[in-house]
């Protein structure tokens, strides 16, 4: 069922060293290596990697670190054949942590890419120095759509695209109305409008009262024993959610012990990352929509899962394969500018322009013209046994999305 080559032997490691409590700078070069004035020297890039480390998601910015980590331990700690000094801050739980820890990185460290952030409304928040800056921004996570596009790309996905994707199979299946909750802000507005949207394009019905989403306070919500109350009142015959870190943990735990319990649970990242081992059995039999499932079968997948379960004794998620694939977009990158003259951020952000076809662990795709976010296929998976452990098992593709 889990396609992994048997591990190979640990390539050389990147070499890391503490630079304070808000960011961990990882310095993998010679001390003459660094960056000035935002600019790569001869013989190091600067990359910045905004994640949340502490926080309600912090089990997921913790994998966006070690996803970028790991394609960096098993290339040498380069990328394009340049040294790397990659530095780690501390996203929290949104913008008001998340603007000075990539303010720091932009005008103090000078890094010339900026990459993770977790949350949209981060996204959001980020981009004014973005913007001022002209480095380019490769997040590794769901992303709102963004007017200015020209330095801002994707290595994950567009937050409506998960519900997009799973609408119609979710149509075809139930037979009746369907109850939509999440969380109240930037990324939970966009996951569930993903779906709403399109399950009423379809001719789709909600089950909540005035046919409109029922939103949980963000991140406050631990306690959602009376939002399953009130979704037992009503005439719903299946749930869909987006939940993620903490929250989904609560959730799933506390469903399995409602009124509500027999109601299919479909669902985009609930199931997703170490949060499914802290579920346990209340995960069991939950269908959830992405863009990667750890038992694809193909050889990027294998090579990349056997790497990340050699180091982390676990299965890879999402989060840590589109950072993965943010350092593999880079290498490239990076490699392609220094053919053309100088490495710089400006030429990092052209030469991810002119990449095509990346070859990944999700299956091959490519960045869209018109949001610089992956075109790339959607996969159904549900949690089911994998011999001694629950899994998220791939069971269908959905639909290929991005633009």
């Amino acid at each position: 069922m889990f396609p992994f080559t048997a591990p190979r032997p640990p390539r050389r490691r990147a070499l890391f060293r503490p630079a304070g409590a808000a960011a961990l700078a990882l310095g993998l070069a010679a001390a003459t290596g660094c960056s000035s004035g935002g600019g790569a020297s001869d013989d190091t890039v600067k990359v910045g990697l905004v994640a949340s480390l502490s926080g309600t998601y912090e089990p997921v910015g913790t994998e966006l670190r070690d996803g970028f980590k790991l394609y960096l331990d098993t290339h040498g700690g380069k990328l394009g054949g340049r040294e790397v000094e990659l530095i780690v801050a501390d996203e929290g739980d949104g913008p008001p942590t998340a603007v000075p820890a990539a303010t720091k990185l932009v005008k103090k460290d000078k890094v010339d890419v900026l990459t993770g952030l977790v949350g949209g409304g981060s996204v959001n928040a980020v981009l004014p120095l973005i913007q001022q800056a002209k480095i380019p921004l490769l997040g590794s996570n769901a992303r709102p759509p963004v007017e200015d596009i020209e330095y801002v790309w994707t290595t994950s996905f567009l937050s409506d695209e998960p519900g997009r994707a799973i609408a119609p199979y979710i149509k075809e299946k139930v037979d009746g109305p369907v109850y939509a909750i999440g969380p109240d802000y930037q990324g939970g507005h966009d996951e569930l409008r993903g779906f709403t949207d399109e399950f009423k394009r379809i001719k789709g019905k909600l089950a909540n009262p005035g046919g409109e989403t029922t939103w949980t306070p963000f991140p406050k919500t631990t306690n959602f024993m009376p939002y399953f109350a009130e979704i037992a009142k009503t005439d719903a015959k299946a749930v869909y959610c987006f939940y993620a870190g903490k929250a989904a943990i609560d959730f799933a735990k506390q469903y399995a012990q409602s009124d509500i319990a027999d109601l299919p649970l479909y669902t985009a990242f609930v199931t997703e990352g170490s949060v499914l081992q802290a579920q346990g059995p209340a995960a069991k039999d939950i269908y959830s929509v992405l863009n990667y499932a750890a038992d694809l079968d193909n050889e990027a997948n294998r090579t990349f899962a056997a790497d990340w379960t050699a180091k982390h004794d676990t299965q890879p998620t999402t989060y840590a394969m589109a950072s993965y694939d943010a350092a593999a977009v880079l290498d490239k990158a990076i490699a392609d500018a220094a053919k053309d003259g100088d490495v710089t951020p400006r030429t990092i952000n052209k030469a991810i322009a002119g990449l095509g076809q990346i070859d990944s662990p999700r299956g091959a795709w490519e960045f869209g013209d018109k949001a610089h976010s992956p075109v790339q296929t959607w996969y159904l998976r549900q949690v089911r046994p994998d011999g001694a452990q629950l899994a998220n098992v791939m069971v269908q593709d959905l639909a290929t999305l991005g633009s």
